[in-house]
């Protein structure tokens, strides 16, 4: 479920406010990993 929120984020559909709280910082290092973590703040 992390990865689809995370393609979500790069995708422009939704922001890391809109991810539930227990995996927001798991979708966070998922986009940090892909060079995107301008997008988890």
């Amino acid at each position: 479920m992390s990865m689809v929120y995370a393609t979500l984020i790069i995708k422009g559909k939704k922001t890391i406010e809109d991810v539930p709280e227990r995996i927001r910082d798991e979708v966070r290092q998922i986009l940090i990993d892909l060079d995107l973590g301008y997008l988890a703040e």
